[in-house]
């Protein structure tokens, strides 16, 4: 019998492609999102079953969960994919942090409390989350998704250091850039987001299945985080120093007033 899977967070970007990936390979597969015109052309694509709705709230969640269950009898992995940012620091408002929390925390929160205890009675089970190289680094000009995004993979270390002894494997995706929409709209950012390679949405499906083959905590379709994760643990200040003076490259330059704005015929000669 095939295996089962839910994606939420699938209607575009890494939960397609994850669904699409899965599907090609027989699973049987429920997707989630909010966006149902775009879901359903998903579920149409793949032959999966869609499930419209806001994974963000708790009745979103058991709504999702108890659908999948009925349809598919099981849920053997559960890819909690679905996430926001604000593009925003101090300047987000309270419902900007609520909502990045919602859906980027507390929703895989929600998700395991209704799978744990049902994948324990079943021997196993498998929570996959999309957590994002900023939550490993960090995420300039996004305050919000950084710190949401550390807390997911800190539940996610949680989850994985308490049940793993009892069948239930939990594994942390985190990809740097990746061309999907959230890359296309962030704005200033982008030039920081692609300072390495660009990846598909594709190649981090790729990733997602190939590591369902084992049951390592980390998923990095960009290899170069693991040293950036090991440079940020053994020398603070010294990454934090280096993105201060990233950040100092995305902050407009303030222009000295002693300095006329129009260069002088010279300059403009050894500019040209």
């Amino acid at each position: 019998m095939p295996d089962t899977a839910v994606v939420t967070g699938a209607a575009r970007g890494i939960g397609r492609a994850i669904a699409t990936r899965l599907a090609h390979e027989g699973w049987h597969v429920v997707v989630a999102d909010l966006d149902a015109d775009e879901l359903a052309a998903v579920a149409a694509e793949t032959g999966a079953h869609a499930v419209a709705g806001d994974t963000s709230t708790e009745a979103g969640v058991r709504h999702l969960v108890e659908t999948a269950y009925d349809r598919l009898g099981r849920v053997d992995v559960f890819f909690a994919n679905a996430g926001v940012g604000t593009l925003k620091g101090l300047d987000a408002s309270d419902a900007e942090w609520a909502r990045a929390l919602e859906t980027n925390v507390l929703a895989h929160v929600r998700a395991a409390r209704l799978l744990v205890p049902r994948w324990l009675e079943a021997g196993g089970g498998r929570l996959v989350v999309t957590a994002s190289a900023a939550g490993l680094l960090t995420m300039l000009g996004d305050a919000p998704y950084s710190v949401s995004k550390h807390a997911a993979v800190a539940f996610a270390e949680w989850l994985s250091a308490t049940y793993r002894h009892r069948g239930i494997v939990v594994q942390a995706i985190c990809p740097q850039g990746v061309q999907t929409r959230m890359l296309d709209g962030s704005g200033p950012l982008r030039d920081l987001l692609t300072r390495d390679d660009v990846v598909s949405a594709d190649d981090v499906a790729d990733a997602a299945w190939q590591a369902l083959s084992g049951d390592g905590f980390f998923v990095l379709p960009h290899p170069e985080v693991s040293e950036y994760h090991a440079q940020r643990a053994a020398h603070p200040d010294a990454w934090l120093a280096g993105m201060n003076r990233l950040q100092q490259k995305l902050e407009p330059s303030t222009p000295d007033p002693t300095v006329p704005t129009t260069p002088s015929h010279d300059h403009q000669q050894e500019n040209a």
